[in-house]
């Protein structure tokens, strides 16, 4: 080592799990982080520092202003420039360490390249935030007998667990994905943190915890996670292990016999019933008849001051970020109780000639609860001839994207 690495590295050079001979382990070693946002910038930001050979970054988005409350290595230059995401990281990856080699794939991972990406690399970290991926790199690096550690986060949880980790010793291997969960999650049941929100310091504390599970693997140090599950509750300050079930013969893609391989990748978006995507899915569950758009109903109804209601289906706490003048706020998880309380108030809050029909309006964040909220009301609820119930497309996001630009987006 020269005199400089000595320096640089030395508080941990002393460490006897360490030492000359880990740190050129590290050197040597080459690590894959798949998704540079919250997960993956702390644990790139400290991957580089320890002294990490090789990274490489995969992501296909750019940096907005919503990232930067937990996606630590971009800025707001990087925002307004709207940069890609894993240029952004690698620009603050070489700031830090300028002896690393940084590889960039702006580009979204899928069946057709994986293989190719993941095979480059000693270990690989899943800082992704969607169930087709999960599958997709768990099922990639163990054919290719990759060590995988998985994190995720969520409002003010987080968790931790390493993949298909071969102990050497006992030549064994953990379970992969797959042998926890060999069939997805129905797709409405899954929440991101587009949907559900996080608390920044969460995806920090997980990706810190990826970035130190990696270091292990690499200088031969057993991972504290290898058929252990962590789960990290930020509210009230609890850390928690779960035992796992070990490595199953049946599994599809580790087990004895196996029906997944390298030239049998299965397609995971159709496989899971959703998009490969951490950004929220836009649903389309009404027809066009049951629509408007947010510049339509600014023309026809705001702007003309037609009778209307206009029922806000967002959460409370939704609604104290920002508001549309003179809506309600129904919140959806009441209003699948009490569908019956909306007829009666919208009844109330608008006075329409006899010969008119009374229009409702429904609104959310992006334009999904509220087309729920329209289903329910004409599925389960008797209507008087005269209402007529529509949902506002693309929800407040699209009233700030095509009618008011200073509209808070979130």
């Amino acid at each position: 080592m020269d005199q400089e690495s000595i320096s640089r590295y030395s508080r941990q050079l002393i460490m006897p799990e360490i030492g000359v001979k880990g740190q050129l382990k590290l050197k040597d070693s080459s690590i894959l982080i798949i998704g540079a946002g919250g997960l993956g910038c702390p644990a790139i930001q400290y991957l580089v520092a320890a002294g990490i050979g090789q990274i490489g970054i995969v992501d296909y988005d750019e940096v907005e202003l919503s990232n930067l409350h937990r996606q630590i290595l971009h800025t707001e230059t990087k925002a307004e420039r709207k940069m890609r995401k894993t240029s952004s990281a690698a620009e603050a990856a070489l700031q830090l360490n300028s002896k690393v080699k940084v590889d960039e794939y702006c580009l979204q991972l899928d069946r057709e390249n994986a293989l190719g990406i993941v095979g480059k690399y000693d270990v690989v970290l899943d800082a992704t935030d969607n169930v087709p991926s999960r599958y997709l790199i768990n099922d990639v690096c163990v054919v290719l007998n990759k060590p995988l550690v998985s994190g995720s986060a969520l409002r003010w949880e987080g968790q931790l667990t390493t993949y298909h980790f071969h102990n050497k010793e006992e030549n064994t291997y953990g379970p992969c994905y797959r042998c926890l969960y060999p069939k997805p999650p129905p797709p409405e049941t899954v929440t991101n943190c587009s949907d559900g929100g996080v608390i920044g310091v969460i995806p920090g504390i997980i990706g810190c915890m990826q970035s130190l599970e990696a270091i292990k693997i690499i200088v031969g140090v057993s991972p504290s996670y290898n058929q252990k599950l962590l789960v990290f509750d930020g509210l009230y300050g609890a850390f928690r292990t779960i035992k796992l079930r070990g490595a199953q013969e049946t599994c599809a893609v580790c087990g004895k016999d196996p029906s997944i391989t390298a030239n049998n990748l299965p397609n995971y978006e159709e496989f899971c019933g959703t998009a490969a995507t951490d950004k929220c899915l836009k649903l389309n569950i009404l027809n066009s008849e049951e629509r408007i758009s947010a510049m339509e109903y600014k023309d026809l109804y705001v702007d003309r001051k037609k009778p209307h209601v206009l029922v806000d289906v967002r959460s409370e706490i939704e609604i104290e970020i920002c508001a549309l003048p003179n809506s309600i706020n129904v919140p959806i998880k009441v209003f699948e109780r009490c569908q019956r309380i909306v007829k009666d108030k919208a009844v109330q809050d608008a006075e329409v000639k006899d010969d008119e029909k009374l229009q409702v309006f429904v609104v959310c964040r992006l334009g999904n609860d509220s087309q729920k909220a329209v289903e329910i009301m004409k599925k389960h609820v008797t209507l008087p001839s005269n209402i007529n119930v529509r949902d506002i497309k693309g929800g407040l996001l699209a009233w700030s994207n095509s009618v008011d630009k200073s509209f808070p987006r979130y």
